[in-house]
């Protein structure tokens, strides 16, 4: 978190929050982890005294299912344990508003796509089959058999396809901006900063944006901490994300699907069952963490818990915690460009600097 904390009253032993006045400005984009450090300067940051005296106010607004209620399981549990903990935890929370440093907004992207997103596009699909059918209807129905037209499927495909789009996203982050717009006009603490002093934790790929433009000044804790999509740097915090299985238990069965090859270093042996998979990773020196659909993955997380030195293959990526810990000392960086290259960077770390680098894996 940042350390820009106001306090109610006349204390000026604690800073105020900046005025913002017009929306951060987004970096160039970053390719390679020295470009990160080199950007990223250090303050003499107190986190002792931050956790001392810090107060969140969780805002009361929102509807069930998307606001406060968070969700524990499956690959966006992250941002839903944060929600759980920090309600549960009275040590930051505070009921007085005035009181407060920082305000969370309690939403959950993953429960704001399942039901604005699906919900939307399964009625407007009816809706446009429903037309299709009449279209179908008006234009080749016919009570001459001599009349009759019969297109062939491809052309009816294309119809369907170019007329029919499911509809777009955008539903989602009107529905955010409404739910600011309200917050905004209820509450004296939102114009203080403009926003700056919210914050929001979100692990769904599409929450940078879904949140990109209603929560432009707000902190945004995103899974998906990918700079070319609008994470700026500085402002918004890189959050972990982790495949949670079992809710009642999360740090069980963490792992996911193991990968039954890889082009560079060959077939992995033919075994079943989750349990080969976790040997390996507590086999292996490097532990592959590549990029899926967006930047990041959980293997990162797999990689560390089972005391694998991670080697990231993200572009743009900011790793979680980027502000406290040292990822160079305990990572293996790879640009996507440089794959081709990897098992020949890997050979080429020295055994000592891959020993020390394990050794602080353990320490994470």
């Amino acid at each position: 978190m940042q350390n820009n904390f106001t306090k109610s009253g006349d204390d000026s032993s604690v800073p105020k929050a900046p005025m913002t006045k017009k929306k951060p400005e987004m970096p160039p984009a970053l390719t390679t982890i020295a470009d990160m450090n080199n950007l990223f300067h250090m303050n003499p940051w107190s986190y002792e005294l931050m956790e001392s005296t810090v107060k969140v106010y969780v805002y009361k607004e929102g509807k069930k299912l998307i606001f406060h209620m968070p969700v524990l399981g499956n690959i966006y549990g992250s941002e839903g344990w944060f929600m759980k903990q920090l309600k549960t935890n009275k040590k930051f929370d505070t009921e007085n508003p005035g009181e407060a440093h920082l305000f969370y907004l309690p939403f959950s992207s993953r429960m704001l796509k399942k039901t604005l997103y699906n919900y939307h596009r399964l009625k407007n699909l009816k809706k446009n089959l429903k037309n299709y059918v009449g279209t179908i209807a008006a234009k080749f129905v016919t009570k001459n058999p001599r009349d009759a037209d019969f297109p062939s499927s491809s052309r009816m495909l294309n119809k369907t396809l170019d007329d029919y789009e499911p509809e777009s996203p955008k539903n989602l982050i009107q529905y955010l901006k409404n739910y600011v717009d309200k917050i905004a006009a209820k509450y004296p603490f939102w114009n203080r900063t403009e926003g700056a002093d919210r914050f929001m934790v979100a692990c769904h790929d599409w929450a940078p944006s879904e949140t990109r433009e209603p929560m432009a000044n707000c902190i945004r804790s995103l899974c998906n901490a990918d700079v070319k999509e609008g994470y700026i740097f500085g402002k918004d915090v890189s959050l972990p994300e982790t495949y949670v299985r079992n809710p009642q238990k999360p740090l069980e069965d963490l792992v996911g699907k193991q990968r039954s090859q890889h082009e560079n270093f060959g077939k992995m042996p033919n075994v079943k069952g989750k349990m080969n998979y976790v040997q390996h990773l507590k086999r292996c020196k490097y532990c592959l963490c590549l990029r899926g659909y967006e930047v990041n993955s959980p293997r990162v997380v797999e990689a560390i818990f089972y005391e694998c030195v991670p080697v990231i293959i993200s572009d743009n990526f900011v790793p979680p915690f980027f502000e406290v810990l040292n990822w160079e000392s305990f990572a293996v960086f790879i640009l996507e460009k440089d794959i081709p290259n990897m098992k020949k960077i890997l050979l080429s770390i020295p055994e000592e600097q891959y020993l020390q680098m394990q050794m602080s894996v353990k320490k994470v």
